[in-house]
């Protein structure tokens, strides 16, 4: 597709920002398990945490095709600073569609400006995929809820400053705005994950923890079918973009290992077999970002396909970036297993992106319905 101007210039912005200044550092955020301050005040900065937001909030109000752009260029750089921007802009969004006019004036100006940062607490020690099962119970007092239970890898959870909480109110699914400083929440760091390891996770505790009606986002019986979901679809489109990003940085690292890299009097990317992956990996990133492309216009002109097509596009381009991954990985043989080289830390966070926001295995369910369903697409 040809992209705007401004589109060209969002991705260009990003694509300069995220080489100068997340590349050099993503791998000492994977190692350490941290990501700087520095980045965190750099992203807000430049506008990234509130560039899908609404712009009369102080977002920058892009459309769907430039934020993937962005989303991708960030991740392609660095999982985990793109896990920050999926779960700020996947809470903040469900907010801007169905919280009220007092909240979004009390909350969106700062998770706009990235002021505040804004984590999704839903999933739990029980509770992954199958989110109806969330264990966590919110008891009615006149004036709000008191919130216990227990919420786990919970992205940034370690320094966000409010989370969007997910519990049951006679088993009723409802959804709570709740502040880092409340009395009876505990945040405890998650250490030594698998992938995206500078994303901060953490267990979030809430015993008995006290939280105003006013906190409370959408209708009581609508937290999961609604909010939660709405918040899905946004964080799916942006693991999807994210994916890419992954698939584009594992050919960038083998063209350049595989010319410089000899055996014998041949380089690497003379060997047939090499250029076979090669092209796989080339191919495979091209139909992973077109699917995304069809996604983000079809939510630019708000078809009703949008939600089924996004997940379409988070399924195909995640699981296209372990494959695409692990040949790099092959490529690279034992340089590929160390941290001199980024192609296992892109495995590592490529198999992270085929768990969150929906595993393979539910999309597969999921997707085999939407294919009963699917109108043509024109």
């Amino acid at each position: 597709m040809r992209l705007t101007d401004a589109q060209t210039g969002w991705r260009d912005r990003a694509r300069q920002f995220a080489s100068e200044q997340i590349a050099p550092l993503a791998d000492q955020i994977d190692q350490q398990q941290i990501t700087p301050a520095s980045v965190l005040v750099a992203m807000r900065e430049n506008g990234y945490l509130g560039a899908a937001l609404p712009a009369r909030w102080g977002g920058g109000g892009i459309d769907p095709v430039s934020y993937g752009l962005v989303t991708e260029e960030i991740g392609k750089a660095c999982s985990s600073v793109r896990s920050l921007m999926t779960v700020h802009n996947m809470a903040a969004q469900a907010l801007v569609a169905l919280g009220d006019r007092d909240q979004h004036q009390r909350w969106l100006p700062e998770l706009c400006a990235g002021k505040k940062i804004i984590a999704f607490a839903l999933s739990e020690p029980n509770a992954g995929s199958a989110a109806h099962a969330i264990e966590t119970q919110a008891v009615k007092l006149s004036d709000g809820y008191l919130v216990s239970g227990t919420k786990k890898w919970i992205t940034f959870g370690q320094i966000a400053d409010l989370f969007l909480v997910f519990a049951h109110y006679e088993r009723k699914p409802v959804a709570l705005v709740v502040d880092r400083h409340s009395d009876g929440l505990t945040v405890t760091p998650a250490k030594d994950i698998f992938g995206t390891r500078g994303s901060m996770l953490a267990e979030v505790r809430l015993d008995n923890v006290h939280v105003p009606r006013s906190h409370q986002v959408g209708p009581t019986g609508m937290g999961i079918s609604f909010v939660a979901n709405w918040a899905l679809d946004h964080g799916r489109f942006s693991v999807a973009w994210g994916s890419t990003g992954i698939m584009q940085g594992c050919l960038d690292a083998c063209v350049s290992y595989t010319q410089q890299r000899r055996q014998g009097d041949h380089r690497l990317k003379d060997h047939q077999l090499v250029r076979r992956h090669l092209t796989d990996m080339l191919v495979a990133h091209t139909a992973a970002q077109a699917v995304c492309y069809r996604s983000a216009c079809l939510r630019e002109v708000g078809d009703p396909r949008a939600v089924m097509e996004t997940a379409m596009a988070k399924y195909h381009a995640a699981g296209a970036a372990i494959r695409v991954a692990t040949d790099a990985v092959h490529l690279h043989g034992a340089n590929g297993c160390t941290t001199d080289y980024p192609v296992a830390r892109y495995l590592r966070d490529a198999t992270v992106a085929g768990i969150i926001e929906g595993t393979h295995e539910i999309h597969q369910v999921t997707l085999a319905d939407y294919a009963f369903q699917r109108p043509y697409l024109r």
